[in-house]
């Protein structure tokens, strides 16, 4: 049966502004795609620190899967040589009143990295944060999962960084499709706003 011409245009319209939507990520994906790296990659290239994105942290102090794959991710660039620094960038005092980067001080300890070679920002409360307090550094390898790369590397360039990103091996689960899907709001949040957006 052939659609009337309200249902074709609804159609048209439901395309196209799901294109617009995802018009930024997309543009990021492509400017950054030489940069963004699975851990194990061997194109991954020393840099002077790797960047630990904050994420959430359990009522009890533990650390969320994701955040704990971030810090595993960097604890491997480390036993690699590719970083001699871990900078962990999150809340000190997020939304439920928890430290992030206690959090993630206690998972890279435990994942082998010396507390010599960590630095703690308690001031990193979104994506873009995190990026401007590394700005001063000469390079970064950030350290997230792969759907939160394109839009943290792109931020990272914008600010004159020399930025790689590594991540943690996908895992497919509903919470990975969530991410994808919230990163296409957060990353026009990005091209419109200065401040970012809450990771």
């Amino acid at each position: 049966m052939t659609r009337s011409r309200p249902a074709r245009a609804a159609t048209a319209l439901l395309l196209g502004g799901t294109g617009a939507l995802v018009a930024p990520t997309l543009a990021a994906r492509a400017w950054t795609a030489s940069t963004i790296h699975p851990i194990n990659s061997p194109r991954l290239r020393p840099a002077a620190a790797a960047l630990v994105l904050g994420a959430r942290v359990w009522p009890d102090g533990r650390p969320s899967l994701f955040l704990r794959q971030r810090v595993e991710v960097a604890a491997a660039l480390f036993a690699r040589g590719l970083v001699t620094q871990v900078v962990l960038s999150g809340s000190g005092h997020n939304r439920e009143g928890l430290d992030e980067v206690a959090a993630m001080e206690r998972t890279a300890v435990a994942a082998g990295v010396p507390t010599e070679a960590l630095l703690l920002d308690a001031f990193g409360v979104n994506t873009s944060a995190s990026i401007a307090n590394a700005a001063h550094r000469e390079s970064v390898i950030v350290c997230s999962q792969e759907f939160h790369l394109p839009r943290a590397v792109a931020l990272g360039r914008r600010a004159g960084l020399e930025v790689q990103g590594a991540y943690p091996p996908l895992l497919w689960r509903s919470h990975t499709a969530i991410g994808y899907a919230r990163e296409a709001a957060a990353t026009w949040k990005a091209v419109l706003t200065t401040s970012g957006t809450r990771d």
